[in-house]
C-alpha cells in the first residue's frame, strides 16, 4: 500500500469509502498504485491498467485500454463521445463496488493479459477537418503552421467545436473566435 494514495482517501470528501473498497479489489488482483496525473492509479509491471476518478455523481474506475476489453458483464462505458480506448465502471456506493467485487478481477485479469500481450488500440481515422477550417488552413501559411504545429488531440477538439454548428456562419465565427489562439499555438482550453 502507497501512503500517498492513503493521503489521496484521506482527504477525499466524496467517495473515500468506495474508494478504499476498489483499492482492496485492485490491490489483490495484484496492481501496484502509485499517484499518476493527481489521481490513484494502478499498473502491473509499470503499466498502467486503471486509474480512480473523483466525479461530482459518481467515482470511476477507468481502465486505459478498457475499449480492447471483452466487457462480458456489459459494465464499461465511454467516457464521452470521442473517448477512443479508455472506458470506465461508475460507482456511487460501497454496496455497488460489493456487488461487483466478483466481477472486478476478470477486467483487472484480462487488462493485464492485454498489456502484457502488447496489444494497443487502433489509432484513430485520418481527421477531415470542417470546411470552414479547411478553407483557412489552404489561404493562410501562418494559420496552416500554426494549426500543423497543434497536438492531433488539440486539432480534433479544435475541429470538433467548429463542425458541431450547424450553419456555416457560425462555424466561421466561432473558427474567427479561436484563430488567435491557433496561431499562438494554444489549445481550445488553455488560457
Amino acid at each position: 500500500m502507497n501512503a500517498k494514495i492513503d493521503d489521496y482517501i484521506a482527504r477525499s470528501e466524496k467517495w473515500p469509502e468506495e474508494m478504499v473498497s476498489l483499492r482492496t479489489i485492485l490491490l489483490e488482483a495484484g496492481l501496484s498504485e502509485e499517484i499518476k496525473w493527481g489521481k490513484p492509479c494502478y499498473s502491473h509491471d509499470g503499466k498502467n491498467i486503471a486509474i480512480l476518478q473523483e466525479m461530482n455523481e459518481f467515482l470511476s474506475l477507468m481502465f486505459f485500454k478498457g475499449a480492447l476489453l471483452s466487457d462480458e458483464a456489459g459494465i464499461l462505458e465511454e467516457q464521452g463521445p470521442n473517448s477512443r480506448s479508455a472506458l470506465r465502471m461508475r460507482f456511487t456506493s460501497v454496496d455497488e463496488v460489493t456487488r461487483m467485487a466478483e466481477t472486478l478481477p476478470s477486467y483487472i485479469s484480462e487488462a493485464i493479459d492485454i498489456e502484457e500481450a502488447g496489444l494497443k488500440v487502433e489509432p484513430p481515422p485520418a481527421l477531415t477537418f470542417v470546411a470552414e477550417l479547411q478553407q483557412r488552413i489552404d489561404d493562410d501559411p501562418a494559420f496552416r503552421t500554426a494549426f500543423a504545429a497543434l497536438t492531433p488531440g488539440r486539432q480534433r477538439e479544435y475541429n470538433l467545436h467548429f463542425s458541431s454548428a450547424k450553419q456555416a456562419k457560425t462555424r466561421q465565427a466561432r473558427l474567427e473566435k479561436y484563430a488567435a489562439k491557433i496561431l499562438a499555438g494554444k489549445g481550445f482550453r488553455d488560457r
